[in-house]
């Protein structure tokens, strides 16, 4: 059982009550970390056990426990730190009070978050500003140490390959044994013989380093690291993974930037790793993957909170430093939400209407709820991660006129002018991609195949994970830079298993056979995927391209026995990297 939050002294015993609210919200934090890492801790166990459900319900609940502590937090400064005791300056006393506090703290960046997070309940949005919270961050993550140390090093120079990368895997700390660690140790090294340049002179300084935690999501445990050899580095990751008989194996080594970029996605489930000085593993990421921002090293390790808070940050950074207008995205325009970019930044804003026109059959509250559902689902890199943010302010002469209009027209309810700012009351901030009916316009024969193909893989490996799109349009879908196809359009989703998968019914008699509406009953949660060709596949050269590898999802009988896998708790696999590259498909495995 958690523990309450101490109470605060009586006013007759209150030397100084700001420091008692700073007190307040950094035990809030430190009670809500404490948690966060007990529920990593768990996901080795339920990883040794096979206990795969178990990884995603720890995974799904640790998404909401921050939100938890920020509540107890605000109703506990809210009883004991009376109205009378607040002004300006007893709010400024409060944070440098706080960053007192933190001065030898572990997670000091996220204990700023959880702050801002708590006063951001409190107080207006006038006092969103760094005298008041922390815009900008006081308190230097630099050099902070953890025990035992965030990586480890290890020299084959001195020991040879195999015996060091032997005793690292020992090192993880995995109670299983390995089914064959000799047979997979050969195949790391013929991996890395393969993939790494030749001829590899060794330097002096060459070491693996490798960070002290695994990586646990769904059913597999993740080892990171990087090979150093003299000025140059070689990152990778090692999934290990567990047999039928509960025995481990190591599947492959990722060792490109693209296939590293593809496994570190916020379209999959969040890590979960047990981590003392979250930033110390930040910093070792990026080494890895230069080209990912700050703030989604922090989001894909599920530190989510403060990756939204660094987002915003660099968000505001790109503002002052840049001076294009935000314009209505481009694309077909959706009957749900008010779409939006600014072209120099490679996100797009998201709003939902206040009236939602037929034939959709959604309220905002329901639309808010689906977007709930990915957020705490396994997404399986085919559904992009959103930011949620409320009261979010911008600057009214970057919008275009006609974007300005439109908001008025479409949310009037979410869109408040003050002055020359624009308060946006509730948004959605995805990744810019390009939309997949847009992409197949333009894509000649080779990349329109691959997109086709994505696009079938996308909805299987949903299928799999219990997610049905709804909407199946190509509109829905986007192409990521890697030519990946990820679903994004979130108002018609739904759980497979709600679904009720049917074949058309043959017509009886002419009548029918021409009638233009069904004459057959039709429940709201059945769907007939003959059906789905008749929207989807109108273009010749796309429909011989999806017939070639996905015609069975035009059979309902497909979708069936997904649902029947699904009812048995068979999880099936969604590798986070290629099949090809697998060790059973890429070596002999004897």
């Amino acid at each position: 059982m958690q523990q309450p939050l101490p109470p605060f002294p009586p006013a007759s015993e209150q030397k100084d009550l700001t420091l008692s609210v700073a007190q307040v919200m950094l035990q809030g934090f430190n009670k809500h970390y404490r948690i966060f890492r007990e529920a990593c801790q768990a996901a080795k166990r339920h990883f040794e056990t096979g206990n795969w459900p178990a990884v995603q319900k720890a995974s799904r609940e640790r998404i909401d426990f921050y939100d938890k502590r920020v509540m107890e937090a605000v109703e506990h400064i809210e009883r004991g730190f009376l109205p009378e005791s607040r002004d300006d300056a007893a709010w400024q006393k409060i944070k440098l009070h706080y960053i007192g506090l933190l001065t030898y703290h572990k997670q000091p960046e996220c204990a700023e978050t959880f702050f801002n997070s708590v006063c951001c309940k409190i107080l207006h949005r006038t006092y969103f500003n760094n005298n008041f919270i922390f815009v900008r961050p006081a308190v230097s993550t630099e050099h902070i140490d953890s025990d035992p140390p965030s990586y480890r090093s290890y020299y084959p120079g001195k020991y040879g390959f195999r015996p060091t990368v032997a005793r690292m895997l020992r090192d993880i700390g995995l109670q299983r044994p390995f089914a064959d660690l000799r047979r997979d140790l050969r195949c790391v090294l013929r991996m890395w013989r393969d993939m790494l340049p030749r001829p590899l002179h060794l330097e002096a300084n060459h070491q693996i380093q490798i960070l002290s935690s695994l990586f646990y999501r769904n059913k597999g445990a993740y080892l990171v690291g990087k090979m150093i050899n003299g000025n140059q580095d070689f990152p990778f990751v090692i999934p290990v993974l567990n047999n039928a008989e509960g025995k481990l194996y190591l599947d492959t080594v990722l060792l490109e930037r693209r296939q590293l970029d593809i496994f570190f996605s916020t379209n999959r489930a969040y890590f979960l790793v047990d981590m003392e000085v979250p930033s110390a593993y930040v910093h070792f990421l990026q080494g890895m993957l230069p080209y990912k921002p700050q703030w989604e090293i922090y989001t894909l390790i599920g530190l989510q909170k403060h990756g939204k808070n660094l987002f915003y940050r660099d968000f505001l950074h790109h503002l002052r430093h840049s001076s294009d207008d935000f314009v209505t995205a481009p694309g077909i325009r959706g009957l749900v939400m008010s779409v939006f970019t600014l072209p120099s930044y490679p996100y797009v804003f998201k709003v939902i209407k206040d009236v939602i026109a037929p034939p959709k059959e959604v309220t905002r509250q329901m639309v808010k709820e689906k977007y709930w559902l990915v957020k705490h689902h396994d997404r399986v890199g085919r559904m992009a991660d959103t930011l949620e943010y409320s009261e979010v302010a911008f600057p009214r002469k970057r919008f275009s006129p006609a974007l300005m209009e439109e908001l008025r027209t479409l949310a009037p309810s979410l869109v408040a002018e003050e002055g020359e700012t624009i308060v946006i009351k509730h948004m959605y901030i995805e990744r810019r991609m390009v939309p997949l009916n847009i992409f197949l316009d333009k894509a000649d024969g080779d990349a329109r195949d691959g997109a086709i193909d994505e696009y079938g893989l996308a909805i299987k490996q949903l299928a799999s994970a219990n997610i049905f799109p709804g909407d199946l349009l190509f509109k829905n879908f986007g192409v990521t830079r890697y030519g990946r196809v990820v679903f994004y359009d979130y108002d018609e989703i739904d759980y497979l298993s709600n679904c009720n998968f049917r074949l058309l019914p043959k017509p009886q008699t002419e009548e029918q056979e021409f009638a233009a509406e069904p004459w057959y009953s039709v429940a709201p949660n059945d769907i007939f995927p003959e059906e789905f060709s008749t929207f989807l596949l109108t273009d010749d050269r796309v429909r011989k391209s999806f017939m070639r590898r996905h015609a069975d999802l035009l059979d309902a009988g497909y979708w069936k026995a997904v649902q029947q896998r699904i009812a048995a708790e068979q999880m099936q696999d969604v590798f986070p990297y290629s099949e090809a590259l697998r060790f059973c498909n890429r070596y002999a495995r004897n």
